[in-house]
């Protein structure tokens, strides 16, 4: 198959050069982002791979059906930036990676808790310009908490076997309820999980159903000075509500690996620009909040199992006509 990848990072060409020839495809690798002012590059090939920030809306999609592209797939397991309306309507097929490493999400999301509940980033900060007093700097020990974990598939299930070895108490809510997690929580009602968390960790894709699912309804029902913790999608939280719910000490902290409008920010380098998005500059100016920029996944083994999925997938559509990762 002769594909044209989309957005790809100098990590993972190595990853490319080697699964291209062990499944017999023909790649050309390109940095720019897959939108509808690309979408034209696409032209003599026979499928696209994409990234999770890239655009694949209608007039972008339109555009590859227009070169006769079949497949698209993503190095990504969320799907919710791909319009599925248009391309059911262009036959066009999709698959993602769904379980690409839960390892590395789980890990991150679990250091970024203790960053959040012990206060490193602020430590570090202050000792960076020698401060080494200890007043400001008391935290909390997650042995004394509940932690509630929303979404208990693949990468819930090892951010809870994480918090185990802590000794929290742990609770969850999933609309399938994981029979290995029961070994460690007890399932509630998402109110229940609002009402009795400490700690409130995401873990679910993002549909239309549960966009801005953590918002001002949802946060005036938590534990006062809740921390929540965000390695999932952005837009599950609307971060007016988290910031309004920051300032009036609601929320006694924030660890976020991605936020809502982190397209064209996050994964570049904008050292030395004028940060022109006010909602995440606010965000970012608060002592008690941990802000990642969206690694959760960067991990060696999880890029590598990104490609080599993706390549798979991609033999699998032309070979057999489908994917067991097809995405409907």
């Amino acid at each position: 198959m002769n594909i044209l990848a989309y957005c790809v990072r100098p990590d993972e060409v190595e990853s490319f050069k080697k699964f291209s020839k062990k499944y017999g495809h023909e790649i050309k690798l390109i940095p720019q982002s897959f939108g509808p002012e690309v979408a034209d590059l696409a032209k003599g090939y026979d499928a696209v791979s994409i990234l999770g920030n890239c655009n694949a809306n209608r007039e972008a999609l339109e555009k590859i059906k227009s070169h006769g592209i079949k497949y698209l797939a993503t190095r990504s397991a969320g799907v919710n930036n791909i319009d599925f309306k248009a391309t059911e309507e262009f036959g066009i097929k999709v698959a993602n990676v769904p379980a690409y490493s839960p390892n590395s999400v789980s890990e991150l999301t679990v250091g970024i808790t203790l960053c959040l509940t012990r206060k490193i980033p602020f430590a570090l900060r202050r000792v960076g310009v020698q401060s080494f007093a200890l007043n400001g700097l008391i935290g909390v020990e997650l042995r004394n908490l509940t932690v509630g974990v929303i979404g208990t598939g693949r990468i819930g299930l090892e951010v809870i076997k994480g918090f185990s070895g802590f000794g929290t108490k742990m609770i969850g809510y999933d609309i399938v309820e994981n029979e290995e997690a029961k070994k460690y929580i007890e399932y509630k009602s998402l109110d229940d999980i609002y009402r009795e968390a400490d700690i409130i960790t995401l873990h679910i894709p993002l549909t239309d159903d549960n966009y801005h699912m953590i918002g001002k309804e949802s946060i005036s029902k938590m534990k006062d000075g809740v921390f929540i913790v965000n390695a999932a999608r952005g837009a599950l939280i609307d971060t007016e509500a988290l910031i309004e719910g920051l300032k009036s000490g609601k929320v006694g902290g924030a660890a976020l690996d991605t936020y809502e409008h982190e397209g064209g920010v996050f994964h570049n380098d904008k050292m030395n620009e004028i940060m022109s998005d006010d909602t995440l500059a606010k965000l970012m100016s608060f002592p008690n909040v941990v802000v990642t920029p969206h690694f959760g996944f960067y991990t060696d083994e999880a890029v590598s199992n990104m490609v080599e999925t993706t390549l798979i997938n991609l033999r699998d559509f032309e070979s057999k006509g489908t994917s067991r990762n097809q995405v409907k």
